[in-house]
């Protein structure tokens, strides 16, 4: 018997989100983070957050989602909450910080140092945020699952 050999998966390359236009969907994900538009089109974008990318792709013709989402990790989660306040967009209820975009895909956010996600100290610092620390139990998480730093 032959023992079956899986690949690693080793993270997300990309998302893809569906959106109403591309220059809405620009425009409103440009008041909320910092990023870089890599290309664009009628029909998509591609932007760099960091050393990860999302794709704005047109033609969303779903309902809103419910419970499938999309978790983007900050370093400021309380100026993400202030900035949807200020942009008048709602915050759905419960513990999370989560809201829907104008074409109804689920956005959570999620804070940077709260969590087991961490990226190298040269992508940080590349980012301007090579002061940014984990919390006592996101480095702990971090140890349990032998992925803290030498």
């Amino acid at each position: 018997m032959t023992e079956d050999k899986k690949a690693r998966a080793l993270g997300f390359n990309h998302v893809a989100l569906e959106v109403g236009d591309i220059d809405e969907a620009l425009a409103f994900y440009g008041r909320l983070f910092d990023f870089k538009l890599e290309r664009k089109s009628d029909t998509a974008a591609f932007i760099y957050m960091g050393d990860q990318f999302m794709n704005f792709s047109k033609g969303r013709s779903q309902a809103p989602d419910d419970a499938r989402h999309l978790g983007i990790v900050v370093d400021d989660k309380e100026q993400v909450r202030r900035t949807l306040n200020e942009m008048g967009v709602e915050i759905l209820p419960g513990r999370f910080l989560d809201f829907l975009d104008p074409w109804g895909n689920r956005i959570e956010i999620v804070s940077y140092q709260n969590i087991r996600f961490t990226k190298a100290p040269n992508v940080l610092r590349a980012m301007g945020l090579d002061g940014l620390e984990k919390t006592p139990a996101a480095l702990k998480e971090l140890a349990e699952n032998g992925m803290a730093a030498e």
